[in-house]
């Protein structure tokens, strides 16, 4: 990289790794823009998580892992030899879910987004890996290539994401915030 401003998108497309340029507003940038917005939301709830402690080292590692697929998106052709989101990493998360999850209560009823600051940043991280698997999904379905683990990658670490906030909230003291139906 050399300079930081190009010009080269001042007209409303882009760059793709592999060559070639899309508009802006194409599926495949939007899907890789999606999963770079759940990669800037972890920062933040890693920055409050490293005065807590608890999942601060998963949420590096999945930073990682979202760049990876980022980039895999980026680039149509596979021509940046980035290394594909495989069922390795989708079976990581799983382990860490099952991890968190044996130490909280049983889940009985909806929770909503709250508690403490970690714990709210890490609910916002979830919604946006969300949308970003609602893009994946999307691009997939215009017929965008891509590997067979990233939704289901993107799926498993919402659900993570999720548990990361029980526990956060759980080891700072904090319970569940309820969803009252009747509020």
């Amino acid at each position: 990289m050399t300079r930081i401003y190009t010009r080269g998108g001042d007209q409303g497309d882009t760059s793709l790794f592999g060559g070639g340029r899309v508009p802006k507003s194409d599926a495949r940038v939007a899907a890789y823009g999606a999963v770079e917005e759940v990669s800037c939301a972890l920062g933040l709830a890693a920055a409050e998580l490293a005065r807590a402690g608890d999942v601060a080292e998963t949420i590096g590692k999945v930073q990682h892992h979202l760049f990876r697929l980022g980039g895999r998106l980026a680039d149509p052709e596979g021509k940046a030899k980035i290394r594909p989101i495989g069922e390795e990493e989708v079976g990581w998360l799983e382990a860490e879910i099952d991890r968190l999850d044996a130490s909280l209560p049983p889940l009985e009823q909806f929770v909503l987004p709250g508690g403490a600051v970690a714990a709210s940043h890490l609910h916002m991280a979830r919604a946006l890996c969300r949308r970003a698997e609602r893009e994946v999904v999307e691009l997939k379905n215009r017929g965008g290539p891509m590997g067979p683990h990233v939704i289901p990658y993107l799926n498993r670490l919402s659900d993570y994401l999720f548990v990361a906030a029980r526990f956060t909230n759980a080891s700072a003291g904090h319970p569940d915030v309820p969803w009252d139906p009747d509020f």
